[in-house]
């Protein structure tokens, strides 16, 4: 491959994601995409690309890529891991920033420190096929990404550009909270009545643990048993992403990213959409705090995080030299004290 990035290790769970298939769920196809599409949308933003375009996602760990191209631009985003870069060249580069790689650089993402998920961005993006409006890997239905699966090492991902111009690069100007101890703000229903009162109120008070059996479908949480007032079969209806099932074990799974479509169990509630991204960085063993609020709040948060996002894209970010150049916007930022010398 002459156009792209060489996999010598996959990580535990890596795909190619974008914000997901939308229009497909009464055909039984999942909307999918990134887990944290904050994130995912952020790490776009730094290499200058289209929030829409494809990124790669990971799980649990980093990969390691291979620079196949002339060169490209890259940036990491939604933990606290940093770039590694190996080869003739050797430096790194934390989350948040763009940066520049040559033919022959090797760059590694490690550990991904707190979070669950992490993005990596390339300036023009993968190009690979869509289906169904969308890039997005869905692994159960062998559709999207790269021939439908998860990375494996020797993949080669071919890439839209086979250079990238020099030019400044980007990096947040403030340090984003990840909201690792906030609550996760849900709106009841649809079918809260099938609960008693007590189970909801513990649901809302007593702290949950996402469990090893978390994955992009769904997060399953262990805590306290949800008693169910009306029993726990329903006939099946729509399901969307964020919504809490409580199957018969009374413990509660969050359907996220790749949820079925349908499900058969009482929706005690849905986490509200702004705090989705914020779930999916939570890894497992992590504490869960659910907090109710109203869908008038639930929207009024949705059109504030909206314009938050706008703001972050139009404001949020300054301007770098690339590494041997003199960086005069940073001289100005952290050598003067109010524009005068």
């Amino acid at each position: 491959m002459s156009n792209g990035l060489k996999v010598l290790d996959a990580g535990p769970y890596s795909t190619i994601q974008d914000m997901g298939r939308m229009g497909y769920q009464d055909v039984g196809v999942p909307v999918s995409g990134a887990l944290d599409k904050v994130s995912a949308r952020v790490a776009n933003m730094l290499v200058g690309n289209d929030r829409h375009c494809p990124v790669l996602e990971m799980l649990l760990q980093g990969v390691a890529l291979e620079v196949q191209a002339d060169s490209v631009r890259m940036a990491l985003f939604g933990c606290e891991a940093d770039l590694t870069v190996e080869g003739t060249r050797k430096f790194t580069v934390p989350a948040g920033r763009s940066v520049r790689l040559m033919k022959g650089d090797k760059v590694k993402v490690g550990a991904l420190g707190q979070s669950l998920s992490a993005y990596l961005a390339v300036e023009g993006g993968f190009n690979l096929p869509v289906q169904l409006g969308s890039v997005s890997t869905y692994v159960r239905g062998g559709i999207g990404g790269l021939e439908g699966r998860t990375l494996k090492r020797g993949d080669g991902l071919p890439l839209v550009q086979s250079s990238a111009d020099i030019r400044d690069e980007k990096a947040l100007l403030e340090p984003f909270d990840y909201g690792y101890e906030q609550p996760i703000r849900v709106v009841l229903g649809p079918q809260h009545n099938y609960f008693t009162e007590s189970a909801i109120e513990s649901f809302l008070t007593q702290p949950y643990v996402v469990s090893g059996q978390a994955d992009r479908m769904g997060f399953r949480l262990d805590g306290p048993v949800i008693q169910h007032a009306e029993g726990y079969d329903l006939v099946s209806d729509g399901i969307v992403s964020g919504a809490i099932q409580v199957p018969g074990s009374g413990l509660p799974i969050v359907l996220l990213a790749d949820a079925q479509t349908t499900g058969g169990y009482p929706k005690i509630a849905t986490v509200i959409s702004t705090d989705i991204p914020i779930l999916g960085r939570r890894r497992p063993g992590a504490q869960v705090h659910f907090k109710q609020v109203t869908l008038d709040q639930a929207e009024s948060i949705a059109c504030e995080t909206q314009a938050w996002l706008e703001q972050l894209e139009s404001h949020g970010t300054r301007s770098f030299a690339p590494g041997g150049v003199i960086d005069l916007e940073a001289l100005r930022l952290e050598n003067l004290s109010s524009g005068v010398n």
